[in-house]
């Protein structure tokens, strides 16, 4: 059994990222898997060491509809069986906010949720992207996959989950119906790994806005999640948050996965998907 590290990040630009130090950080935290939301680009407008950085095969899904908006990235040391990118339904497939990757052991969703948008215009499509991404898991749980999902989810669950829940009951990120939709995803056997091994303490988040101060001040959100499969959980080994890590007005999350079947890492893969 051999435990690897899987870190999730929304770096509100892979391009800004770059420029404040994202592959120093990246050499230091040497992450198995290293999922990313918010990259804002398309691989080939990354410069070519933040595309296809030394040791970690590189995929990118940028947004299709619009250039400089949403997208993800995976960067990962073992090389997956397969790589699918989206959902599978052209709603919700051109945005780039979603990477699928099979590995031995399990497979792995990346996912940048949409957000409701300050006057909720945006909720509708929320939820219903919410419903899709549901049906996904479940369509892959069926088919005996081993499910973990990670990403900027863009809501708080609980009132432990952000700093000002009372104030905060009518904003997306706290509305009733997105904190409904999580309890059904509870309730559908998937586990909030962080909530699992930390189920009491207050003031982690993951999200701070970035004026008045808020982060200096712990004024946040915890909106960006690893969630596990009920069956998967006996493998977590940890479960944890990195709030230290700048360079975004998001922070890392990171899960700890004990591994059956591990494939060793090629040295340098140097390989890049978009």
């Amino acid at each position: 059994m051999t435990t690897i590290t899987l870190l999730s990040w929304n770096v509100n630009g892979a391009r800004a990222a770059h420029r404040t130090g994202f592959l120093s950080w990246l050499a230091e935290a040497a992450p198995d898997v290293l999922c990313l939301q918010e990259t804002r680009c398309d691989a080939e407008q990354l410069p070519a060491e933040m595309r296809q950085p030394p040791g970690y095969h590189t995929f990118w899904h940028g947004s299709a509809r619009k250039k400089g908006y949403s997208g993800t990235g995976l960067l990962t040391r073992t090389a997956p069986e397969t790589v699918r990118f989206g959902l599978g339904d052209p709603q919700f497939d051109d945005e780039g906010r979603t990477i699928v990757a099979d590995y031995r052991d399990f497979t792995l969703i990346n996912c940048y949720f949409p957000n409701g948008g300050r006057d909720h215009s945006r909720v509708p499509f929320k939820l219903a992207f919410y419903d899709a991404f549901l049906a996904l898991c479940e369509r892959l749980r069926a088919e005996g996959r081993p499910i973990i999902f990670c990403g900027d989810i863009n809501t708080a669950h609980r009132e432990i989950d952000l700093a000002r829940p009372q104030e905060n009951r009518n904003t997306t990120g706290f509305l009733p119906e997105e904190r409904a939709w999580m309890d059904t995803l509870v309730a559908h056997g998937y586990v909030d790994t962080f909530r699992r091994v930390h189920p009491d303490l207050a003031g982690q988040y993951t999200w701070w806005l970035q004026f008045g101060g808020a982060r200096e001040r712990n004024i946040g959100w915890r909106i960006d999640y690893f969630f596990v499969a009920a069956e998967v959980l006996p493998r977590v080994a940890d479960a944890f948050i990195l709030p230290e890590v700048r360079g975004s007005d998001h922070c890392p999350v990171g899960l700890r996965l004990d591994v059956a079947n591990p494939t060793i890492p090629e040295e340098n893969p140097g390989r890049s998907s978009a």
